[in-house]
């Protein structure tokens, strides 16, 4: 699994109980409980810090093991606060869109063949601005569920790991993950990032086929298919939020069931 910011470890989770609680100059801005065995300590994009406990966990505790980690989230916490921050969409001309890692500005048509179409802009028709959003992102996705597909099965072809299923979905805070029967699940926002590190996260994915965890035997894998990794890896942590751009981050979205394809 790939997580979208740089210090999110995303897990089953229960519900959640709000909480404000100030310890020195560190606020633990949420306590996330679960039936989990450890504490994991998250710094968001948005330089908050929530803290998922089991359901037991006391808050003195939770609390001692923030004390022991503070130079780490007080790192963190500043490396967030100082990352760009994805901004909502307008859909007006001259607008930035990412595809395939670089930047299209937005070209409203007036008498347009397509509703969107790619040049050297990402031109919309305007008589689809009034569901501009709903347009773009059925495009994006579109675009996610043939590249991405078509990059898996060659990587898969190349590593033998082969995948029950590809799904673009609309996940907001991984870019891929594997299923435990071999289903790759990608976000269709990843179809924004460079095709490297589309690959990147790719081979990631399908290397959990072969090891669903992330041991020494896991990352060799990886190193293995594409040496480099850590590179690609490097890019999609420092800009991965500057492609989150269709609402605020962390904003709620309406469910829409993912597209998918299968494997023969």
């Amino acid at each position: 699994m790939i997580s979208r910011g740089p210090f999110f470890v995303s897990l089953p989770i229960g519900s959640g109980v709000e909480l404000k609680q100030e310890m020195e100059d560190i606020t633990i801005d949420k306590i996330v409980r679960s039936r989990r065995r450890t504490i994991t300590l998250v710094v968001t994009q948005d330089a908050t810090l929530v803290v998922r406990a089991p359901l037991r966990a006391s808050i003195s505790y939770i609390e001692s093991v923030v004390r022991k980690k503070s130079a780490w989230i007080r790192q963190k916490l500043i490396e967030a606060s100082r990352r760009p921050k994805a901004r909502a969409k307008e859909y007006v001309d001259g607008e930035e869109f990412w595809y395939l890692g670089r930047a299209y500005k937005l070209c409203l048509v007036e008498q347009a063949g397509r509703d969107i179409e790619l040049t050297d802009k990402l031109c919309l028709s305007a008589r689809v601005k009034p569901i501009a959003r709903y347009v773009i992102r059925r495009w994006y996705k579109a675009a996610a569920l043939e590249i991405i597909g078509q990059r898996c099965q060659w990587y898969a072809d190349a590593t033998g790991y082969k995948p029950a299923a590809i799904k673009i979905t609309e996940a907001r805070k991984r870019w891929g993950s594997c299923g435990s029967r071999g289903t790759l699940n990608f976000s269709w926002r990843l179809i924004m990032a460079p095709l490297s590190v589309i690959d990147y996260v790719i081979v990631h994915e399908l290397a959990h086929i072969g090891q669903l965890n992330h041991s020494p035997a896991f990352w060799d894998k990886v190193a293995e298919i594409l040496p480099d990794y850590r590179k690609r890896e490097k890019w999609l942590k420092e800009n991965g939020c500057l492609l989150v751009t269709f609402s605020l981050l962390f904003a709620i979205y309406p469910y829409v069931p993912g597209l998918s394809i299968g494997f023969s």
